[in-house]
């Protein structure tokens, strides 16, 4: 009650000041406009019901919702320290921003790491170093069944689709791949002109919407796939089974993000929410999954084809090795989402506590398909977090044959880790749809930008492979990347892991496989 007179009284008393200096100047009446606001905004605070800060503490309430508004701003320029920042650090954010630039990326006085810290990694150099390979190596994707083989980059622009980012932005990464030479992925978002403009390899994605290629009643389209397929750019087609940052669920592109290009490109009313489902309409078992990946490399004129999974049950995964060695046919590249991957939004449950982080993911698949007796003809693409050199050195490490980056890639087009890209507010033109917005970010410039971050981040791969006495990825082995497991204990990737030898579980799986290889079924997904 007390408050309620108290901000009545600056009410009444504003006015009256207003009242008065009405009289005497137009200057005093200037003045005491700021009280006669204020007292309204009291008044306003104490009379609504829906913010209980804001009924106790009038007025002052404000300053909490404003400071909270800017929080991440605050964490992220003025708290976070140099190596700790969440989802990337600001030294990480920074040497992609100098090498997409053309500055300098290199750091003085040391590393601010703790090297002793549980959980450190580090490269084993060599004592006979090598030269760096004037040309970086390139992988050969195509098995046995796809007629129309691709060289792929080691560093390539992962999944991101038109509609989650700008225009702009698309048009900028796809020109940085046509200017570097390297691959840049569609999305499950459809196959644009942003994509096709600029004459970059294309790896073109499809996910459970079948976005691009869909019936009216959601279905894939076998005939619009095809002719879409046939395009000169689109270099691969991918399938997209689930993704980093959300396995199990389906996307979401807010209604107000739904103009009538972005419709007209995914094949969906336009102003409408679309929703990606969890799960594919095309099949349900694995050997469906295999026979659906095989029909699409027919469809595609033999283009190398493959699918996209954050992976989870070990056994689900085996039953699809089963399927391939029994129906004889086998996808071309798999790529391995890792759950620290990235999206424009996904519930805070799945996003932290769902799917399999990519070292795991990583060595699960490569063991999988060795054991099987497959690897050799099925690349794997690494996708999660890398953003430099020793990430992708790491993952080639692993079981990678190449890595796809999307918000390193992001930060080369202007992106300054506002996590606003599913609100249609970001602050740099990346993922929104506003013109306004979308405008500010300029596709010449940042079209440079991407190349150059590509091709130093390869760069610095392979120095630091030179630098561990290997000139070709195919060199690289576990013993050469070790983990500190406490202040006194360091082990080689060698030892922490099991890796299995070609054909191991067609013969005599391990105690460690056993269960899971003979669960594993190929006609059902089983949980």
């Amino acid at each position: 009650m007390t408050r309620i007179v108290l901000v009545a009284l600056t009410l009444a008393a504003g006015l009256a000041a207003a009242a008065a200096a009405a009289w005497v100047s137009p200057w005093w009446l200037l003045a005491a406009v700021p009280l006669v606001l204020l007292g309204a905004l009291g008044t306003w605070d104490l009379l609504q019901r829906r913010h209980t800060v804001l009924r106790n503490y009038p007025v002052l309430g404000h300053a909490r919702y404003l400071l909270e508004r800017i929080r991440p701003e605050l964490q992220q320029y003025f708290v976070e320290r140099n190596f700790d920042g969440r989802p990337f650090d600001r030294d990480v954010r920074s040497i992609v921003y100098e090498r997409a630039k053309g500055t300098d990326a290199e750091q003085p006085y040391g590393t601010e790491q703790d090297v002793y810290q549980p959980g450190y990694e580090f490269l084993i150099p060599s004592m006979a170093p090598r030269a760096v390979p004037e040309t970086p190596p390139r992988v050969r994707i195509g098995g046995p069944d796809c007629s129309r083989p691709y060289d792929m980059a080691l560093l390539n622009v992962s999944a991101m689709s038109f509609g989650s980012l700008s225009a702009n932005a698309i048009l900028a990464l796809n020109g940085g791949a046509a200017a570097g030479g390297f691959a840049h992925d569609t999305g499950e978002g459809g196959l644009s002109e942003y994509h096709l403009r600029p004459g970059g390899d294309l790896v073109w994605e499809v996910g459970t919407g079948y976005f691009g290629c869909r019936t009216q009643d959601g279905d894939f389209d076998a005939g619009e796939f095809a002719d879409k397929a046939a395009h000169d750019h689109v270099k691969c087609v991918s399938l997209k089974l689930s993704q980093g940052a959300k396995p199990g669920i389906g996307g979401v592109l807010p209604g107000a993000k739904v103009n009538a290009e972005i419709a007209r490109v995914r094949d969906v009313p336009a102003g409408q929410t679309v929703i990606s489902p969890p799960y594919h309409r095309a099949f349900s078992t694995p050997r469906e999954l295999v026979r659906f990946l095989a029909r699409m490399r027919e469809l595609s004129g033999g283009k190398p084809t493959g699918f996209k999974l954050c992976p989870g049950s070990r056994s689900q995964f085996l039953a699809v090795c089963k399927a391939m060695l029994e129906e004889g046919t086998s996808p071309d590249f798999i790529i391995v989402d890792g759950a620290e991957g990235g999206t424009g939004a996904a519930p805070l449950e799945f996003a932290d506590h769902v799917g399999t982080p990519l070292t795991e993911g990583l060595l699960t698949v490569h063991n999988a398909l060795v054991g099987a007796g497959l690897r050799d003809r099925i690349r794997i693409g690494a996708s999660g977090k890398i953003a430099t050199g020793t990430d992708l050195v790491k993952r080639l490490v692993q079981g990678a044959d190449y890595g796809n980056a999307a918000r390193a890639m992001m930060f080369a087009v202007g992106c300054i880790q506002a996590q606003r890209c599913h609100t249609n507010t970001c602050p740099t033109g990346v993922t929104t749809q506003d013109p306004r917005r979308a405008r500010a970010l300029d596709v010449g410039d940042k079209t440079l930008r991407v190349e150059r971050l590509q091709k130093a981040t390869v760069a610095s791969a392979l120095q630091l492979m030179a630098s561990m006495g290997v000139t070709d990825p195919a060199q690289l082995r576990p013993h050469m990347l070790h983990r500190r497991i406490d202040p006194y204990t360091e082990r080689s990737y060698e030892q922490l892991y099991e890796w299995l030898e070609p054909g191991r579980l067609l013969a005599e799986p391990p105690q460690s496989w056993a269960a899971d290889w003979h669960a594993a079924d190929p006609d059902r997904f089983t949980v």
